[in-house]
This record gives structure tokens, sequence and C-alpha cells, in this order.
């Protein structure tokens, strides 16, 4: 059926045969459902603090990523009132790892609003939860079906995947996504609709996969557009991707004995209120020089060194290449207005996004 003629089918009387789909898929589900750490064992009630922190972590990352993080989030702040009444200091220390880091500052947000604006009690409906800060139309629709059995359907990677091949959507991706949403919302059950939606993301996971799909184990490949004409692998049709232009610039290694000087990034823009050893401007254009100058200014301060090689990172807009000079600090030297010193033994604590990481461990050559 082309996507066209399933919507229309969609908007006509209900048919016996129309519900086979959503049924087969729950069947599936029953059987193969993926067992994790925020989802509900079949017969219990979802929490929706659990829904909803997973459904943030899980932005632009991996199940298996995810994992370790949730349980630590989970140990740490057992329920969204315990985490709205940390610090957010705190948060993004045991953010640090999972990138993305303004997806923290959208949680404890989130966390502060739910604690003292609802009682500590998520909204049940979609429109009651995409006026939290940090939750859009996806994840208000993916707590809504899977906390509260709402009947909408949330699209993430895996559902745009299954959905564009079973339905053969020809129209490439953004602009495809209000067809295939409307496309999903057609395979939802009668009830079960957080089940439903588990179902369609279970499936694109384990068997509907980017490459070499596992199609003979698919519960509704016979209905299959995509599988029928033997072009499962090409969809969704996706436009080419452009890459950001190169960005370079220098990082400062600095030690005073066994301590590190660190500063904090801007609340807003990229990194927010992270942990960094001080640095260049991040520039296109930027050349060794003019990076160069602006390392920090400390009293008794050892010539800088350059270390050989870059330090290399990729950000969803753009690479980056960062040159690592270091140095060392007399013992009694202070930091900088807006500078501190910190153990390096406590690193760990610190709010270190990815890129520092690699920068620290180049320049202390850990």
């Amino acid at each position: 059926m082309s996507p066209k003629a399933a919507l229309k089918a969609k908007s006509e009387p209900i048919q016996p045969e129309r519900l086979a789909r959503p049924l087969a898929l729950l069947a599936w589900y029953d059987r193969h459902r993926r067992r994790l750490p925020w989802r509900a064992a079949p017969g219990e009630t979802a929490d929706p603090y659990r829904v909803w922190l997973s459904e943030i972590m899980l932005q632009q990352t991996t199940v298996k990523a995810v994992g370790p993080y949730f349980e630590k989030f989970l140990a740490r702040w057992p329920d969204v009132t315990a985490l709205g009444r940390a610090s957010l200091d705190d948060v993004l220390r045991m953010w640090a790892g999972l990138g993305y880091y303004s997806r923290a500052r959208n949680l404890y947000a989130c966390a502060v609003a739910v604690t003292h604006e609802h009682g500590g009690v998520f909204p049940n409906t979609e429109e009651g939860l995409r006026a939290l800060p940090g939750i859009g139309p996806y994840t208000a629709a993916a707590i809504a079906a899977i906390a509260f059995d709402r009947r909408t359907m949330p699209v993430d990677g895996n559902i745009e995947r299954v959905v564009s091949r079973l339905f053969a959507v020809e129209e490439e991706l953004p602009q495809a996504k209000p067809l295939i949403q409307q496309l999903a919302a057609s395979l939802l059950a009668q009830s079960r609709a957080g089940d439903s939606a588990q179902a369609l993301m279970d499936l694109g996971s384990s068997i509907c996969t980017p490459k070499k799909p596992a199609c003979s184990l698919c519960p509704v490949n016979e209905d299959c557009v995509a599988r029928a004409q033997g072009t499962q692998e090409t969809f969704p049709r996706k436009a080419p991707k452009r890459s950001g232009t190169l960005r370079r610039g220098a990082a400062f290694v600095v030690r005073r004995g066994d301590e590190l000087l660190v500063r904090s990034r801007p609340e807003k823009g990229l990194l927010g209120g992270m942990t960094e050893v001080p640095g260049s401007d991040w520039l296109a254009g930027q050349d060794d020089k003019a990076a160069r100058e602006q390392a920090p200014e400390l009293k008794g301060l050892s010539r800088w060194q350059r270390k050989l090689g870059v330090v290399t990172h990729v950000f969803t807009h753009f690479p980056l290449e960062l040159v690592v000079y270091t140095a060392r600090a007399g013992i009694g030297a202070r930091a900088p207005d807006g500078m501190r010193w910190v153990p390096i033994a406590t690193l760990a604590d610190e709010a270190l996004p990815n890129v520092m990481r690699k920068v620290i461990a180049h320049g202390l050559d850990l």
C-alpha cells in the first residue's frame, strides 16, 4: 500500500484487516521485548520519572551508552523531587561524557519545574508535558504514550526507519517527517499505546536495522513495500549531509604541583557550564600565533611547551583541532580571575566534556 493510500484508509471506518498489523506488532513485542532498566515489566505500571529520564538521555545517544548513566542517576536521585533539589553542578558532573550538555541543563530545569510547580508529579498529557523545559514534541509523545498510555505515537530514529520501509516513503528526510508521523500513527493498536510505540522501537533496533535488516524475522514483512521491492537498505531517503567547516584553536594545560588550572564555560552556548582548561577561541581561520596569544597569564610561569600532534573532536556541526601547550606554575601562583586550581586526582568529579578529557590526557601524558 502506498503512503497516500495508507493515509486514506486510516481516515475511513476501521476494518478488521486494518487491525492486523498493530496486533502482529504487539504479539511480537510480547515475545521479544528488550529488557531495559527504565522499562516497566509486563503487568507493571511505568514510572514517569524513569521514562522521562531515559528519553532525555537517549536523545542522540545509544542505549548501550546510556545504561550506566541511567543507573548512576537513579542511585543518586531516585525520583524527580530528589533531582529537582540537587545542584546544576552536580548534575553536570554526573552527565559528563554523555555529550550534548544542553540536555543536562534542560533535564535539571525540568526536574526543578516538576518539583516546585507540579508537586513532584509529571503532567499526564502531551500538552502539559510540552510546557516543561527541555521537552519537545517527540519526548512529550513518548512520555505520554509509555508512562500514561495516551494514544499517541512518538517517532524516533528506529520508528522512522521501520515506517519509511514499510510504506516505501520516497520523500527525503527531514521533509518526510510529517508524513512518517502520520503513517506511524496508523500502527497504533486500539489499546496499549505505549507498547505499540516500544514495539516499533524494538523492531527497528533488533530487526529493521540500518544495514542488513533481518526481514525474514519481521512480524509485518509481508506488508513491507520496500522488502517487496528489494530496496530496504535505501530507506529512509536522506538528503546528503553537509559537513561543517573545520575549526582550530589552542588549549593550555597548566600544572601547579598536583593541581590543574581550569575554568567554567559560560552557561549559554556550546558546552555551557562545563569545565575546561583555558583555551583560545575556536575559529575556522585560526592560526597558531593568534591562538597562542590567548594563553592565560600567571606570575612565575615556565615557558610554554607545545605538545606534538593535535587533539581532534567532532561536534554536531563542525570538526575541531586543538593544539595543546603545557606549562608549570610556582606553588604560590594564584589563578587568574575566573579560573581555579583543582587537584588532578579529583578531575573525575569535574564536569569535563569529552573534548577536554582528550586535551588533559594529551597534555598530562595520561
